[in-house]
């Protein structure tokens, strides 16, 4: 058997010795938004969002040489679209540095400290100078054509399972726009993201199945919140994963915004390039290969002039131009599977779209699946007239004349390129698990020194200050809490969250009761935000406060749901929001007045007597008094009384 005789399984189906047959490998590179009040290279607020937009302003975008003379063919292949790219921006939150129309501040110290902390996290070693680069970002997420970035670290690791993912570097760097669209030749963004800075923690190629990809990236999510310095939410953390099998390339899978969704998705990155690698094999069994490779474009707008096929007959009408391109000897290969319910007609669609723009769909047809396209008829018109033999393949594209021209030619490309393996692409994440064509992979021609940006000493006085600072790894708080008996279903939240440190201070140094701290600093902020309210006004300084009181017994542990409430809704916490404890004799007074009130009641069920009282007492005293003291009370009571 041939070494890409295997075919793949379904997703359900595959083991991870299938895994290990085809050659799975994967790497990532973790994107996470810090903390900051200021964006990086510039004193603007960090972390408004609002699709509001004051102005518009239009740029286009070219290559430009690299330090050795040499253009990036992601560039070069931008360059091609020939987009209009606008930007949307609004006074709030923009600047002129953004715009490039004035040069960057120093970088913000505070993002600095916090990527430097999370890099001693994983153990890595801390640059003794940190040297700022331009990275060039052509497709117009970023106004300047370019993104400053810098490595704070090389090395460290995480621990998963019986073994270690080894980290290659992480760096800082200021974030892109978000697209707010992109039809045609035009391309949309918004700017209120732009700049704000994040860091990139880039992975070897250590994870041999799509789950362990998965679970390492929670890895270091989880890491980097244990900090409390970073941004949560949509959007705050976003992952580019890296595939490959044997024989194939490393393709990297851009912008996963979920983790639940890389186990497909680079399962069928896997299986993309597994089966693109068959096709390989079918097209060198056919006898075709780069150097035999054959095509041609011809120019077949009148023989379809009269077509009933509404998206043709449409272009003609408005005076496109409809092109045929011939593939000698593709016959059938358009449909050859790659993803799943996914053919390689898409790889050539996807190219069209992007590369040519034309991204109304469908944008080609094909003879190996005229389906509900061209009748009969003309597809033999369209043969006759081009001279295509039975074992060629036709593929039809449609759009004015430029854009038909490029679309035909990047056909070809595509075609051609099935004949060598794998091309090296940036693809996006789709929401059906699969992935398509979004650029061809950079090169490191698109990186070179920042002009504008002195080198930067990272001194060992600073290294060690932030080094006293840094919290544990969740994992060593995983395995303590487990010891002292947090319940099970609090401890992954808090293990990784920005409370864990005032836990250990409540737990260790102030004796509060475990469980009673976790459950207040992880459920309770759940149960408010079901009520509506606003948990941000609820942080690690009023927990602190709130803690304090309890250790001091200022207040009792059954108030402290009800006090986080009242100081939501007062804007902050101050000392007369806390009910004091009720003394023992308020405790008989009560009861007293609770034992003539349940005269009145007539009772079912005289069992149920005690906790009736029990929680009548409760609803009198307010959250003044623990539940088990009123309950151990009652019950003494009771048991006076029938004595």
């Amino acid at each position: 058997m041939g070494i890409y005789d295997f075919e793949f399984k379904t997703f359900e189906e595959m083991t991870t010795g299938d895994y290990e047959r085809v050659g799975f490998m994967s790497g990532l590179e973790v994107h996470q938004q810090l903390m900051t009040d200021l964006k990086l290279f510039c004193r603007c607020p960090a972390g408004i969002y609002s699709k509001e937009y004051d102005a518009e302003i239009l740029r286009h975008m070219r290559p430009t040489l690299s330090e050795l003379g040499e253009y990036d063919g992601t560039a070069l292949m931008e360059f091609k679209t020939k987009k209009d790219i606008i930007y949307r921006i609004q006074h709030d939150t923009v600047c002129t540095y953004e715009m490039d129309d004035t040069p960057p501040f120093q970088i913000n110290e505070q993002a600095l400290d916090i990527a430097l902390e999370i890099s001693m996290l994983t153990k890595a070693k801390i640059v003794d100078e940190m040297h700022i680069a331009r990275k060039q970002y052509l497709d117009g997420s970023i106004p300047t054509g370019f993104q400053r970035t810098a490595i704070v670290s090389v090395g460290g690791a995480v621990p998963y399972k019986d073994r270690e993912i080894r980290l290659i570097q992480m760096s800082i760097e200021e974030d892109s726009c978000r697209e707010a669209g992109d039809v045609g030749h035009k391309r949309t963004y918004l700017t209120d993201r732009l700049g704000m800075p994040l860091i990139e923690t880039v992975t070897y190629p250590d994870m041999k199945t799509p789950v362990e990809v998965a679970e390492v990236n929670d890895i270091l999510r989880r890491l980097a919140r244990c900090t409390g310095k970073v941004r949560i939410g949509v959007g705050a953390g976003r992952e580019d994963v890296n595939v490959s099998v044997t024989g194939g390339t490393r393709i990297e899978i851009k912008g996963v915004p979920s983790i639940k969704r890389i186990p497909l998705l680079t399962y069928n990155e896997a299986m993309r390039q597994w089966n693109l690698l068959r096709l390989r094999e079918e097209l060198h069994n056919r006898g075709i290969t780069k150097d035999t490779f054959e095509s041609r474009i011809d120019d077949v707008t009148k023989l379809l002039n009269k077509t009933n096929y509404q998206p043709i007959n449409k272009a003609i009408e408005e005076g496109q131009t409809v092109k045929c391109v011939t593939l000698k000897g593709f016959k059938g290969l358009l449909s050859w599977q790659t993803q799943t319910d996914t053919y390689f007609s898409k790889e050539i669609s996807d190219r069209v779209r992007v590369i040519a723009c034309l991204t109304t769909l469908p944008n080609i047809i094909h003879s190996d699946s005229y389906e509900n396209t061209l009748s009969t008829s003309e597809g033999l018109k369209i043969r006759r007239t081009v001279g295509a033999k039975d074992d060629d393949t036709l593929v039809i594209v449609w759009g004015n004349q430029a854009d038909a021209e490029l679309g035909a030619n990047e056909i070809i490309i595509r075609a051609k390129e099935a004949t060598i393996g794998i091309p090296s692409e940036t693809r996006q994440a789709l929401r059906d698990g699969t992935n398509g064509f979004e650029r061809i992979l950079p090169g490191p021609d698109r990186m070179y020194p920042d002009t504008d940006l002195p080198p930067k000493r990272i001194t060992k006085e600073r290294r060690d200050k932030i080094r006293m600072q840094i919290p544990k790894p969740y994992w060593e708080n995983e395995t303590w809490y487990y010891q002292i008996g947090v319940p099970k279903d609090l401890i992954r939240d808090l293990s990784g969250s920005r409370f864990a440190n005032l836990f250990e201070t409540c737990v260790r140094e102030w004796k509060l009761e475990p469980k009673t701290v976790a459950t207040a600093l992880i459920q309770f902020p759940k149960r408010l935000k079901k009520k509506k309210l606003d948990i941000s006004l609820i942080g690690v300084d009023e927990f602190n406060k709130i803690f304090e009181a309890l250790k001091d017994k200022k207040i009792v542990k059954d108030s402290i749901l009800d006090l986080l409430e009242r100081v939501i809704r007062n804007g902050g916490f101050t000392e007369d929001l806390m009910l004091k404890p009720s003394q023992k004799n308020e405790l008989k007074s009560v009861y007293s007045q609770v034992k003539k009130e349940i005269k009145d009641i007539k009772l079912m069920n005289e069992e149920q007597k005690e906790k009736i009282m029990i929680g009548m007492m409760m609803n009198h005293l307010r959250s003044r008094v623990n539940g088990i003291t009123i309950t151990e009370f009652v019950r003494e009571q009771q048991k006076g009384a029938n004595s």
